[in-house]
């Protein structure tokens, strides 16, 4: 029986895909790795830290990851995951996941500063006199365009 530096039987598999199946390896590792510290902390606890925003956001990468590790799982198992239930719920998923990103968005859009915005447009749009153009720097009254 021959094996790697890295302790893997390769009599059990061809040698060409030995590279893919260390980097899943690591990859594993990886996922397990963060497995514990998520759990290494109370699911309650860490809620109460995170906006419900977050906690949305917690909860569908959750059941998105677990989803995920099953559809490895079945494809493991010979069984195609295309035709399996679980690949209408990722995209059942990842449909929640677009509405929650579109909440994000359009919080992070509503810190808008209207103020500077409405001095931005109006500057942006006003055109000085020749006459006025060296004695005043505000419009002349009468002068203003109305903006549609």
């Amino acid at each position: 029986m021959e094996m790697s530096e890295d302790g893997i039987n390769t009599e059990e598999y061809p040698t060409e895909i030995h590279d893919y199946l260390a980097a899943f390896e690591k990859s594993l590792g990886s996922v397990d790795e963060m497995l514990k510290t998520m759990m290494s902390v109370s699911r309650s606890e860490l809620l109460q830290k995170l906006d419900p925003l977050e906690q949305a956001k917690m909860d569908l990468v959750s059941v998105y990851t677990l989803n995920s590790m099953f559809w490895v799982y079945l494809a493991t198992q010979g069984i195609n995951p295309k035709e399996h239930p679980v690949k209408q719920e990722l995209e059942r998923i990842r449909t929640y996941m677009n509405k929650v990103k579109e909440i994000a968005d359009k919080k992070k859009a509503s810190k808008l500063d209207k103020g500077a915005a409405s001095r931005f447009v109006r500057n942006a749009l006003w055109e000085p006199n020749a006459e006025n153009e060296h004695t005043s720097k505000t419009p002349a009254k009468g002068k203003k365009r109305k903006m549609d």
